[in-house]
């Protein structure tokens, strides 16, 4: 029987430009890919080519300087056209221009996968195991990790995000066969955590439990809260379906499949609309010719509008790869009264504000609505966080860099995502999700 989880804390905006129809509208096929190390927590990239050089499909673009084995992999076949440095010679990215002259790399021999040292070794030459995530600390897992449980994430319940019920049709048995390579790496559960409503197989192996679709429910820490809560001293692995399916693939077949279903929203896309291409896509080839022909400017996010990166017109479909989004940037408004108006389309929660009386979908901008301000101690986080930790009080902890109370106010549970509604419902304007992150690699350099 099915565990249902019913949250009562959370929100679901209601934003215009969703998406319609959820079938696949197009195959795009980029132009160049650009794979970026700062998707992938806790991963210290070395690179393993130079520029000029010709890859393969899955062949290591890098490799984390900790453990060499896991790499960063080519999603397509072609040259490497630049390797992008910031400050300090950091690697922002490794760009690839593909060719048709290039072969995918070859195959891994999953027959000869029968250890769990042959599971980690396969996960990590494919690219896979970059795509999962631990916790505490919210990264890419170590080598020495040997998680308590596994947590699978079959739901986004993100503001216009796609629902992976639609994109999972027909991989059953590559589900199956990537639960049946999670149990080998660790000794207790595999949850699958689904919507309410949500046609998903019963998979051997696995434990599936249904939540409601109140944002965020969706999250891995969210569900971690409800289901098995972490304690100090334990690791747990989080990773979504998509993933899920594509380790099943390998295992079956050998190689990895690097198609990804992307849904194209906002209020500023003309037509909504979900396409398949490949991770590091170019933005503009995502959006070319369905963005709204209007004098606004407009705030491009790969990712949702709460965690999403903004990446420009000229930027790059960034890890996980699921969504893009365009709304309007604000910084060309023209609103009476500013972000004090009481006008009907004015997104808010409040029920003193008319929108939250007439209901509908909202079209907000990216502006801040308001200053920066000295932290307010109003409660307003517990709203919006269903977990058993205190929001307020563990974010003072971090910006005082005090470890005891961090560890104390439950730090080791939480990932920035989970501070995301928090962070948009906050009258005193704090970067939460930015604080969030940097405490947790603060604690993690400190153990």
């Amino acid at each position: 029987m099915i565990k249902t989880i019913n949250l009562k804390k959370g929100l679901n905006m209601r934003l215009a430009g969703q998406l319609s129809d959820t079938s696949v509208a197009a195959d795009i096929r980029p132009a160049r890919i650009a794979i970026s190390p700062d998707d992938y927590p806790g991963f210290l990239p070395k690179p393993e080519v130079k520029e000029g050089d010709t890859v393969s499909q899955g062949a290591p673009l890098m490799h984390d300087k900790n453990d060499p084995d896991v790499k960063l992999v080519s999603p397509i076949s072609g040259t490497v056209e630049s390797i992008v440095r910031g400050a300090r010679r950091k690697i922002e990215r490794i760009v690839v221009i593909p060719s048709d002259e290039c072969q995918a790399a070859s195959a891994i021999d999953t027959a000869s996968v029968k250890t769990e040292a042959d599971v980690r070794r396969a996960l990590k030459k494919s690219g896979l195991w970059s795509m999962m995530r631990r916790r505490p600390y919210d990264i890419v897992p170590t080598d020495g990790d040997r998680p308590r449980d596994i947590f699978v994430t079959a739901m986004d319940t993100a503001p216009l995000a796609l629902d992976p019920c639609h994109t999972i049709a027909g991989k059953e048995a590559e589900i199956a066969k990537g639960v049946e390579t999670l149990k080998r790496l660790t000794d207790g559960t595999v949850y699958i955590s689904i919507a309410q409503g949500c046609n998903f197989p019963d998979i051997k192996g696995a434990e599936i439990v249904e939540f409601n679709r109140l944002h965020p429910a969706g999250n891995p820490g969210v569900q971690i809260a409800n289901i098995a809560p972490l304690s100090k001293g334990e690791t747990v692995w989080t990773l979504d379906i998509a993933t899920l399916a594509n380790i099943g693939h390998l295992m079956l077949t050998g190689k990895v499949d690097f198609t990804v279903t992307v849904a194209i929203t906002g209020s500023e896309v003309e037509n909504p609309r979900a396409v398949t291409t490949v991770p590091g896509a170019p933005i503009s080839q995502l959006i070319d010719g369905n963005i709204r022909n209007d004098s606004r400017h407009h705030r491009i996010i790969s990712g949702n509008v709460l965690t999403g990166v903004p990446v420009g017109g000229d930027g790059y479909l960034r890890y996980p790869y699921r969504q893009v989004t365009v709304i309007p940037e604000g910084d060309d408004a023209d609103e009476f009264m500013g972000w004090a108006s009481l006008s009907p389309r004015k997104m808010s929660e409040s029920p003193s504000f008319l929108g939250k009386l007439l209901g509908g979908r909202f079209s907000p901008d990216a502006r801040l609505n308001g200053g920066r301000r000295a932290m307010i101690m109003s409660g307003i986080y517990d709203d919006y966080i269903p977990m058993d930790i205190v929001p307020e009080y563990l974010i003072k902890a971090i910006i005082a860099k005090d470890i005891d109370r961090m560890e104390a106010l439950g730090i080791y549970e939480v990932a920035p995502e989970d501070f995301a509604l928090a962070e948009y419902a906050d009258p005193s304007k704090l970067e939460l999700q930015r604080i969030v992150r940097e405490g947790l690699d603060y604690m993690r350099s400190e153990a």
